[in-house]
């Protein structure tokens, strides 16, 4: 395997316009930053589209100053604080999301976990993802964050190894509030 497919290789980047072509090409190949919403793929291609420079800063929004945000089931709920960053190895791997409420550790119910994350497909099972989590970590422990919630599909074995990598242990068997999905999920956290 050549260097730039080996974990050691991502490191996580700030959504720009030097990085936005690798982003684009990924929502076009049918990626979705959003595993709850795929249909979040294309109205992003309409976004970057209409105003690309603005499309970048939403992506960073440290005081939730941006719209609502859209659930499963249509209902909107108050945008957190938080920001994405892009995994990058030489072209696009992949995002990472981090969300929180100021002063506190505690998330509103419509908010699964402060941490998501998304690898394209044709780079999956390289370490990327247990990597970039690992980067993360000292970020959100900067944003006041004592500990980080994530969540994953009973079924999704490979993140459930990319958390447990990174210090995640099980906290929670549940099953999401309807507007969510109402599927069954694991609730992981790492002390910080």
């Amino acid at each position: 395997m050549p260097i730039s497919e080996t974990a050691s290789s991502v490191h996580l980047v700030w959504p720009s316009h030097e990085h936005l072509a690798g982003y684009v090409a990924a929502l076009e190949r049918g990626w979705s930053p959003n595993n709850l919403r795929p249909e979040v793929t294309q109205e992003e291609l309409l976004l970057i589209r209409a105003d690309a420079d603005g499309f970048l800063k939403s992506l960073v929004d440290r005081e939730a100053k941006g719209p609502p945000v859209t659930l499963p089931d249509g209902t909107t709920v108050p945008r957190l604080p938080g920001y994405r960053r892009w995994m990058w190895d030489g072209e696009f791997c992949g995002s990472m999301g981090l969300r929180w409420q100021p002063g506190t550790n505690a998330l509103p119910d419509y908010c699964l976990g402060h941490i998501g994350y998304g690898v394209v497909p044709w780079k999956s099972g390289r370490g990327y993802a247990k990597a970039a989590l690992r980067s993360l970590l000292p970020e959100a422990r900067s944003v006041g964050l004592g500990y980080v919630e994530i969540t994953t599909d009973p079924g999704n074995l490979a993140s459930q190894h990319v958390i447990r990598a990174n210090g995640g242990v099980l906290v929670e068997e549940f099953v999401k509030a309807p507007g969510l999905g109402g599927t069954p999920e694991l609730r992981f956290r790492i002390e910080l």
